[in-house]
């Protein structure tokens, strides 16, 4: 966001990182770690979908708010769409008898704190294919 309309232009940045309009074309947006280019932690790109802002509080309305995404959106778009993007979407990405239970319990509820705090928020259990691991 600092520099990208310095390189694509005026009139290109308008359709950059334009997660919404994504999700409104094609019914789904998969999102990762590295997607925009943030460190590799999912609460940041959680933060990013939904604030629009990096940790500096840059931009301070949030970047392109029209683009961002719903707390519910992004978290489909890191689970059920990121798997169905990969032709995973029967083994993972959401909590179903057959498939293979991974999920993260975190200390607070992502949903519906403060958008400011969920950098912060940090895993108290994890489980992979529903076994515990942290």
């Amino acid at each position: 966001m600092y520099w990208a309309e310095d390189r694509v232009g005026k009139d290109r940045i308008k359709n950059s990182y334009a997660y919404k309009k994504i999700l409104d074309k094609a019914g789904l947006v998969a999102l990762g770690t590295d997607f925009p280019i943030e460190e590799v932690n999912p609460m940041l790109t959680f933060y990013a979908a939904v604030a629009r802002k990096d940790l500096k509080n840059y931009p301070e309305n949030g970047f392109q708010m029209e683009n961002a995404l719903s707390r519910e959106e992004t978290l489909k778009g890191m689970t059920i769409w990121a798997a169905y993007s990969n032709f995973e979407e029967n083994e993972k990405g959401s909590l179903e008898k057959g498939k293979w239970a991974d999920f993260t319990i975190f200390s607070e509820d992502i949903m519906t704190i403060d958008i400011d705090k969920v950098p912060y928020v940090l895993p108290t259990q994890v489980y992979i294919k529903g076994k515990k691991v942290k």
